[in-house]
C-alpha cells in the first residue's frame, strides 16, 4: 500500500467547500507530484422537462462549468502540476463520481466538499458526498468549511 497520491480526482460544483476541497486537492498533487483531475457532473434529471421550455438551459450549465474548470486549471498550472485534465460530463453526481469517472481514472483519492450546492436534495435523497464516502472504492477526503466562515455568512 503506497501512502503517495498520485492520481487525484476533485469533484467540483461552484460552492465554497468544492472551492476548498479544489486548494485541498491542488496541495495534495503539488506534494505528491500527482496528476490532477477536476471533475464537475452536471445533473440533468430536471433538464428533460426544463428543456421544453428553455434549451439554452443546458448551454449555459455547462458554459459556466467550462469558466469555473478552465479557471481552476490555471491555477494549478501556475502552481507546478504538471497534469491537470478537465472532466464536465452530465449525469447524476453521486453514481457518476465513485462508480464511473474515478475506476475509469484509476484514482488514488477523490476529494470534495461536504455540502455542495444542492440542498434541496441533501434532505430528500441524501449528500453526493455521502454517496462518495459509502461506495467509493479509494480513498475520499471531505473538505468542510470553518466554523467561523459559516457564522461569518448567517
Amino acid at each position: 500500500m503506497t501512502l503517495k497520491y498520485s492520481n487525484i480526482l476533485v469533484a467540483v460544483d461552484g460552492s465554497k467547500e468544492s472551492e476548498l476541497a479544489f486548494k485541498k486537492g491542488l496541495a495534495a498533487a503539488v506534494r505528491n507530484n500527482a496528476t490532477l483531475h477536476l471533475a464537475h457532473i452536471i445533473d440533468n434529471r430536471s433538464f428533460g422537462s426544463i428543456e421544453a421550455y428553455d434549451r439554452t438551459i443546458a448551454d449555459r450549465t455547462k458554459k459556466t462549468s467550462q469558466e469555473l474548470l478552465g479557471k481552476y486549471k490555471e491555477e494549478a498550472l501556475a502552481a507546478g502540476v504538471e497534469n491537470v485534465n478537465v472532466i464536465i460530463e452530465y449525469g447524476v453526481p453521486k453514481i457518476a463520481i465513485p462508480k464511473e469517472l474515478a475506476p475509469k481514472l484509476n484514482v488514488d483519492v477523490i476529494i470534495c466538499g461536504a455540502t455542495g450546492l444542492n440542498a434541496a436534495e441533501r434532505f430528500v435523497m441524501g449528500s453526493v458526498s455521502e454517496r462518495i464516502v459509502r461506495t467509493a472504492k479509494c480513498d475520499v477526503l471531505i473538505v468542510r468549511r470553518d466554523q467561523a466562515d459559516v457564522l461569518a455568512e448567517e
